[in-house]
């Protein structure tokens, strides 16, 4: 059985997937609310059943094999530990809780998605192996089934993702995601005409570990106006940027989401940067967003993911401005890693 699984972009209203589950603390608190999209890279992977173990190759821990008993002390132990291998036993972990299943056989033989660049290459991995057990066994989840399974396998890990990450198992299009207290609701989108981003991989530092944990002390009630800033712009002004974002897209207006992004920035960094300003105030970030040789030929640009020197994405004219954009760093910044992104006009 072959399967592809994108990761996944999040073109606005970063963090206020898990800032939206305070609610259950502080019903003040604005709900959450993100505009996100698969990209057009991903994990391509082939899998089969196996009588009674998890074994899993990879071509990103070239010859290393994780093959583990399908019990879930097992699966749990590994899980625990943390890395890359976790993710999978954390997924297995959960299927055994609630199904009656046997073990898999994944050989995943390509991966052209970058990993730990904020494309969710994590929840990638914990989709691809929902989506296994799913397809393999003929359990029938649907995608929002396979998502929420993915989800409670991340966190089955020492990993701190919030539930839009796992956004990715609906491929290649464009969905909005609310998010209040433990509530999910997706909601697929539709673009009429197509519509060209740049992703650019840094190749910088950052620590979302410490971006994630000094944002959440701001929660669930702020102590000081730092704090009363990061939450207001989290509910409300994000909330309004994002869904002035997916009228956008569903518009397919190109220079309304360019706009936007220039504004999210602006209001991000206006807001967050001083509750974390050792990793928000990211330099290469910025430097890179206001290079002057590329404006003539983006729409705008943002930080993308938990934000910090991570990753920036650009939304351009067409193909050819896109391909204009890419050459232009990839002269001028050799140590940057340039991705196109599409998203196709729906049917």
């Amino acid at each position: 059985m072959k399967l592809f699984v994108p990761g996944r972009l999040c073109l606005f209203g970063e963090h206020s997937d898990w800032a939206g589950g305070y609610r259950r603390y502080n019903p003040e608190l604005g709900v959450g609310y993100t505009l996100l999209v698969g990209t057009n890279q991903g994990l391509y992977a082939e899998a089969v059943s196996h009588p009674n173990k998890l074994i899993l190759r990879t071509s990103v821990q070239a010859g290393k094999i994780l093959a583990l008993s399908m019990e879930r002390e097992v699966l749990l132990a590994e899980a625990q530990k943390g890395g890359f291998f976790s993710y999978a036993a954390g997924v297995a972990y959960q299927f055994l809780s609630y199904f009656k299943v046997g073990g898999l056989e994944i050989d995943n033989y390509l991966t052209d998605l970058p990993i730990q660049k904020g494309l969710s290459s994590s929840a990638a991995i914990c989709v691809l192996v929902a989506r296994a057990f799913n397809q393999v066994y003929n359990l029938k989840l649907t995608q929002r089934g396979e998502m929420e399974f993915a989800y409670l396998g991340e966190i089955t890990t020492p990993s701190q993702c919030g539930r839009m990450d796992q956004g990715c198992a609906y491929g290649n299009r464009p969905i909005a995601m609310v998010f209040d207290r433990e509530r999910v609701e997706t909601i697929e989108l539709k673009v009429p005409k197509n519509l060209y981003f740049v992703v650019v991989d840094l190749n910088a530092s950052k620590n979302t570990q410490q971006i994630l944990f000094k944002l959440n002390e701001c929660y669930p009630f702020a102590k000081n106006p730092v704090q009363i800033n990061v939450q207001k712009y989290l509910s409300k002004v994000s909330y309004n940027i994002t869904e002035a974002a997916i009228d956008a897209l569903q518009a397919g207006d190109a220079e309304r989401l360019g706009k936007l992004m220039q504004t999210a920035q602006a209001e991000f960094d206006a807001h967050l940067i001083p509750a974390c300003p050792e990793q928000l105030t990211a330099p290469v970030l910025h430097d890179l967003l206001e290079y002057q040789p590329i404006q003539p030929y983006i729409l705008g640009g943002k930080g993308v993911g938990s934000q910090g020197d991570g990753t920036a994405q650009f939304i351009v004219r067409d193909e050819e401005n896109q391909q204009r954009v890419m050459e232009i760093i990839k002269r001028d910044f050799p140590q940057m890693q340039c991705l196109k992104l599409t998203i196709y006009a729906s049917n």
